[in-house]
Parts: structure tokens; C-alpha cells; sequence
């Protein structure tokens, strides 16, 4: 198992290795010498791009799992920033790897609503639910060398990062406000901030605002 440490607030793939006795380690899957010859490889969340080498090394039966419906949103924070432009619905995609960044041909895709009531959280859970409902199906059709479709359509990227670095900016319309904070609400991670001040509903927002001004 090629993982990475993370904060203690999220689930660890590298403690339930350590207590199933599974080996791993932290090293960059494209830089680590590679214990065996795999049948197939599954990158979920990894977060460096895989080289050529590993994709050859498996003979090119390895896929990822990106939850958005590309080839939009490839890259970074892929539902915070479809909520901020005000999607009507995310997804996800079950892609094989190549060497360009979420650019593989897709294997599954599915779409899911966002609803007026969601946040980040709650449109999180719901599509990596989702997703490991089908990830068995994905895994057969990598091994049966599944031909796979070409993205096609317009392509966005995002970078690692936060979007606008989380702050609100008063000069955005209303509804792109309220979007931005719902989009941003993802505990334990920091939500939305104005004048240095957390912000969870927009009726926080016109208050902070309305004070400074």
C-alpha cells in the first residue's frame, strides 16, 4: 500500500495498515521500487501524479477514482469549486491513469444533484458513497482491459489550494456569497472568513459586514 501521513481528523489508510499488519509506505508511488509486478492498481485520494513507470509496470491496468464529472473540475478541491460556480450537480469518475493530470479515459461516471440545503460535507459524503458502491465494478473492468471512453467537452483544472484562500469577498452577489459559504463548510477543516472572523450563514455574513462598514 503506496499512502501518505495526515491529520489526525481524517481517516487513516496508514493506521489500518499498521494494525492489519499491511505493509506499506510513504514514498512517491513513481519513485519507490516496486515490491511486485501488480495486477492491477487502484489510486484513491493518492496525491502525486504517477509516472510512466508504474502505469508500465502493470500493464497500464491502473485507475483512479476523481469525484467530479470530467473533464471538468480535473485537479484540486473538485466540489468545493462546482459548488462555487453554482452547479446544478457534481459526480464522479472512475478513470484509468495516464500521465496528464485526471485526463484518462473514463470507465464509470455518474451525476449527482446538489441541493439547496447541501454543503460541502454533506455533498462529499454523498458522492464517495456513491462511488465505492461501483469501485468493485471498476475493478473488473480494468482487469477485463475495459476499452474506456475518450473525455470529450471543455476541460477545467484547479490547483492544490484553497479556494480564494476561503475568504469572502463583499463585492461577489449575494448568491455566489451563499454559495461560497456553504461550499466552504466541511468540519473540522475551516469554514468561510470575513475580516478575520469564521462565517457559517450569509445572515453572519451581512451582520460582519454591516458592522465594518
Amino acid at each position: 500500500m503506496f499512502t501518505h501521513e495526515g491529520p489526525p481528523h481524517i481517516p487513516s489508510l496508514l493506521d489500518y495498515c499498521k494494525k492489519t499488519g499491511t505493509p506499506f509506505s510513504l514514498k512517491n508511488v513513481s519513485k519507490a521500487e516496486l515490491p511486485f509486478q501488480p495486477d492491477c492498481v487502484a489510486s484513491i485520494y493518492y496525491r502525486f501524479i504517477i509516472k510512466r513507470n508504474v502505469i508500465d509496470a502493470c500493464n497500464g491496468r491502473i485507475f483512479n477514482l476523481h469525484p467530479s464529472l470530467l473533464p471538468k473540475y480535473r485537479g484540486c478541491s473538485s466540489l468545493t469549486w462546482a459548488m462555487i460556480d453554482q452547479q446544478p450537480e457534481v459526480g464522479f469518475t472512475f478513470h484509468y491513469v495516464d500521465e496528464g493530470c485526471d485526463t484518462g479515459k473514463i470507465l464509470i461516471q455518474k451525476r449527482i444533484a446538489i441541493f439547496p440545503f447541501d454543503n460541502q460535507a454533506t455533498v462529499y459524503y454523498r458522492v464517495a458513497t456513491a462511488a465505492m458502491e461501483h469501485f468493485d465494478q471498476a475493478v473488473d473492468m480494468v482487469i477485463a482491459n475495459a476499452a474506456g471512453e475518450i473525455q470529450g467537452g471543455d476541460s477545467t483544472y484547479f490547483p492544490r489550494g484553497c479556494p480564494f484562500d476561503g475568504h469572502i469577498d463583499p463585492t461577489w452577489p449575494l448568491d455566489k456569497i451563499e454559495t461560497f459559504i456553504r461550499a466552504m463548510i466541511h468540519p473540522p477543516y475551516p469554514p468561510a472568513h470575513y475580516k478575520g472572523k469564521p462565517i457559517l450563514t450569509l445572515d453572519e455574513f451581512l451582520a460582519s459586514h454591516k458592522d465594518s462598514t
